[in-house]
């Protein structure tokens, strides 16, 4: 991801309004919790790009 990407998608929030964002998300969820969210968002993300460009696990290769 682009640097100017990443900054497009958090709209204009300097770093301590990220920091916060993150503090909030670690008591809301424990640290034990994130590693779990972040692997099922990690996966969500990839299966949106398979789906995007038509590709699934159910569908054959055709080449």
């Amino acid at each position: 991801m682009t640097q100017a990407i990443f900054l497009g998608l958090l709209g204009g929030l300097g770093a301590t309004e990220v920091i916060v964002i993150l503090i909030i998300i670690l008591l809301m969820f424990g640290g034990k919790k994130i590693p779990e969210l972040m692997k099922g968002l990690g996966r969500g993300v990839k299966e949106f790009k398979d789906a995007s460009k038509g590709e699934s696990a159910g569908e054959p290769d055709h080449k």
